[in-house]
């Protein structure tokens, strides 16, 4: 598939999308890409009853209109920045239709909102669905109050041995590169006893030995994804739940890569349970990169993690 060299950023109006908006900029501007703004919107699934107990048409001028004003000012927001800005106003669901533009874009932004009611609830419904969905990479930008993002200085990409997260470690060397950020892989096993350990393992096994056979896979990738390119790559082979420990890399990083899908075996799981985790808890942006953005090939086989 040829994609266009364009950044989508969706916004709603709140606060989390005009930071999402902010990140955009930045990215399609170190990029050299075009700029595309978007605010979909869907009329309500009902209408109101009409005195001769018909059902009145709406009129949705008023929430066009609305969704007008949101692009504006996004699109304003851009002023100054020296890019190619367009923008659209979509009718439909919002993650629907963002999905359907990440066919052809090279990237999709969007922002977090937690506006369900709930307090544990840091994900909004289209910052939830779009990276299981999405074709190309998404980037989901958090809302902190006095933390900037961009420029983009430290990377974490998290590695696991499986396909999604090899085609995620290639894309953190291209956002490394890009920025001229520094990049560390991590793979992490849960070898200790205890909560979120691997129960499957004996009781005899050698943590050392564990960590230096995952160590080497995770060399082997690093390899592969750097191929002969001028970008230092730090690795760590860590003890530990991969969600976790990303979460807390988050606090010190600007960007976390990940891929869309673990080492499941369930078809119908999209996202996988570390990428979930990671967009539910991360302190700064999260790249999820979907398995199917790696269709130029495939990386060695035999290393370690996968005997």
């Amino acid at each position: 598939m040829t994609r266009e060299k364009v950044v989508v950023v969706g916004v709603d109006g709140s606060e989390a999308s005009l930071g999402a908006v902010d990140w955009a900029v930045a990215e399609a501007g170190r990029s050299g890409w075009r700029l595309h703004v978007v605010c979909a919107y869907a009329l309500p699934s009902f209408t109101a009853a009409s005195l001769d107990g018909g059902y009145a048409a709406m009129d949705d001028t008023a929430i066009q209109q609305g969704a007008q004003a949101v692009v504006d000012e996004a699109v304003a927001r851009t002023a100054g920045s020296g890019l190619v800005v367009t923008s659209a106003l979509e009718t439909g669901d919002p993650a629907g239709v963002l999905v359907d533009l990440s066919r052809e874009a090279s990237m999709v932004v969007v922002g977090t909102r937690g506006g369900g009611g709930f307090t544990d609830r840091l994900l909004g419904t289209v910052s939830s669905a779009l990276p299981a969905h999405a074709h190309c990479p998404t980037v989901v930008v958090p809302l902190r109050a006095g933390r900037e993002f961009t420029p983009v200085r430290r990377i974490v990409v998290g590695v696991d041995g499986s396909e999604s997260a090899r085609i995620a470690l290639r894309r953190a060397v291209d956002e490394a590169i890009l920025w001229d950020a520094e990049l560390t892989a991590v793979a992490a096993v849960p070898i200790a006893t205890g909560a979120g350990a691997m129960a499957w393992l004996p009781a005899a096994v050698d943590r050392d030995e564990v960590l230096a056979d995952v160590r080497e896979g995770l060399s082997v990738a690093v390899e592969s994804a750097v191929a002969g390119r001028e970008v230092r790559v730090r690795q760590h082979a860590l003890d530990g739940n991969a969600a976790a420990l990303m979460a807390e890399f988050s606090t010190a990083v600007e960007l976390i890569v990940v891929g869309s899908r673990g080492r499941g075996g369930f078809a119908g799981l999209l996202l996988g349970s570390t990428s979930q985790a990671v967009l539910h808890h991360a302190i700064s942006p999260v790249m999820v990169v979907p398995a199917r953005a790696g269709d130029e090939g495939r990386g060695p086989a035999d290393v370690p993690w996968n005997r």
